[in-house]
């Protein structure tokens, strides 16, 4: 996926690295992100129409801050460097960035250089905008509200740079170099809170690359096919199917290169949703071109998982109890007649690689469903066909190839499932109870027009008096959660409408035996998580 003209996202430990390389990616030019020291040499030979450095959590005046092959700046190649990228470039450059009195965290207001602005409000067209210091803000307004993060800031600019945008606490809040193509933001343009960000991105990209949009989804699908043709051959595929987005679409694109060669395995651990193995089998099972193959592992999960209360020992024994389950069954398939599977395939996607620190398509990221296959079972093959994709990308290809709406859209899930949206030991139980008030919350959220991106309750731990038909109760509380975002890298929480909680509540507390109060959270990301555990 690496044919079209690419911009390089170079990383400094910025957390927001994977949205700078999607929002590129949403306007038409292929990304790829980099560790921040690559060599010179090297982005050379990849010959990107332009980088983009990263934010990161250091003050790049540290003897322990990361910096770039100084040689980049000497490439010729368009640079936006954002918040500690800003930083690093004006450090190396001979400018001074120095710890701020006054600490930036949050919305403020900023002033921009826009084209308008530096010709004292004369006409000015795009041409001339795009030949001037004004590309990067061509078409903006000149107060925008934008997101800051950062305590240090550019104190002195380095030599051939002007500032080019200002607020209150921060002088110096963009800058630029036209003559060496060298541009640095303190705000982060990525994110949804910095208003008109993506345009700022976008002028980068077209003002200043030079893109052609030259990136698009329609051609994915027949050229990830044809790979998959080149390695499979006549060989079977052996793929964990998880029922979620990433690997329900990786079985579709391999069934539709190798039709009858795909083998899916579903574990099912007994912690999914009310109807969601049904509804996975009823996907899978019917189709002529895979063979799937559910295993109900229900007993051997709850007699593992039993008396735990900590979070993370849940996710750890869910995960590698899955593997024990998934090794068993390819051994068992491994037995047959047809003889043994050579090629292993799942449903890694580029942030797995990214955060894995593999190489593309190179490795297999430890995960739920996954991770840590033991050596023994001697795949010769390991098969990654979206792992140069994003989520909304993979998305976007399970439409194309014809998944159901509803399970190309299903919500995030983790892969430990409901276990850790329980809130202490996990029995059968509080299973039964989660369930039930999870399908009533998501059935009342769906019959009131478009949902949140995710939303579902929790069996907080907590007990809480009632009354009902005139009896003293004691029971369960059912927190109720649903979060607007584009990233879950921050989130803001649905205002769902009053009457809309009320019926889920009233059905909860009437339909649900053992729940007497419920509850709707209404806190943030950050300062909370989206999930509770």
């Amino acid at each position: 996926m690496n044919e079209q003209a690419r911009l390089l996202v170079m990383d400094f430990g910025g957390q927001y690295k994977e949205l700078i390389a999607r929002t590129v990616r949403g306007l038409n030019v292929y990304s790829e992100i980099l560790p921040g020291n690559v060599s010179a040499e090297r982005v050379r030979e990849l010959a990107p129409i332009g980088i983009i450095f990263t934010g990161g959590p250091k003050s790049v005046y540290r003897l322990d801050a990361p910096v770039c092959d100084p040689g980049i700046f000497s490439l010729g190649i368009p640079v936006l460097g954002i918040c500690y990228g800003m930083h690093m470039m004006c450090h190396m450059l001979g400018g001074e960035v120095a710890a701020g009195e006054v600490s930036e965290y949050g919305r403020v207001p900023a002033q921009l250089d826009t084209g308008a602005a530096r010709t004292s409000g004369a006409a000015r067209t795009s041409s001339a905008a795009r030949a001037s210091g004004a590309a990067l803000f061509d078409g903006l307004r000149q107060e925008v509200r934008v997101l800051m993060s950062h305590r240090d800031y550019v104190k002195k600019l380095p030599e051939g740079f002007v500032s080019t945008a200002r607020t209150e606490a921060c002088p110096n809040a963009a800058f630029e170099d036209t003559r060496r193509k060298l541009y640095g933001v303190q705000f982060h343009p990525e994110v949804e809170h910095t208003e008109q960000g993506r345009e700022v991105i976008r002028n980068f990209l077209y003002n200043i690359c030079g893109a052609s949009a030259d990136y698009h989804l329609d051609d994915v699908i027949e050229r990830q096919a044809a790979m998959i043709r080149e390695r499979a051959g006549d060989e079977r595929i052996l793929l964990a199917l998880s029922g979620g987005v990433d690997s329900s679409v990786c079985a579709a694109l391999i069934s539709k290169a190798v039709p009858g060669q795909l083998v899916c395995i579903f574990v099912d651990h007994g912690f999914m949703r009310l109807k969601e193995p049904e509804e996975i089998a009823e996907t899978f099972g019917t189709s002529r071109d895979l063979n799937f193959i559910s295993v109900n592992a229900q007993e051997r999960f709850m007699e593992k998982i039993k008396g735990v209360t900590d979070p993370e020992r849940k996710r750890k024994i869910v995960g590698e109890e899955f593997i024990r389950v998934f090794e068993e069954e390819a051994r068992r398939l491994e037995a047959g007649h047809r003889g043994p599977v050579k090629i292993f395939a799942q449903g890694t996607i580029y942030p797995d690689v990214i955060e894995s620190g593999g190489l593309f398509g190179a490795t297999i990221k430890s995960h739920h469903n996954v991770g840590g296959l033991p050596e023994r079972l001697e795949f010769q093959e390991k098969l990654e066909p979206l792992a140069g994709l994003f989520k909304d990308e993979v998305r976007a290809l399970g439409r194309k190839l014809g998944l159901p709406q509803a399970l190309v859209e299903r919500q995030p899930f983790p892969g430990p499932g409901l276990s850790i949206r329980i809130m202490g030991e996990v029995t059968r139980e509080k299973l039964d109870i989660l369930r039930q008030a999870d399908y009533i919350f998501r059935q009342e959220v769906e019959k009131c027009g478009e949902p949140p991106q995710q939303y579902f309750a929790v069996f907080t731990g907590a007990r809480s008096v009632g009354v009902m038909g005139d009896a003293r109760t004691y029971d369960h509380v059912i927190a109720l959660r649903a979060v607007e975002t584009s990233d879950f890298m921050t989130c803001e929480y649905s205002p769902i409408p009053h009457e809309v909680l009320a019926r889920a509540s009233s059905r909860i507390v009437n339909e649900v035996k053992g729940v007497s109060r419920v509850v709707y959270d209404i806190t943030s990301k950050p300062p909370a998580t989206v999930e509770w555990e």
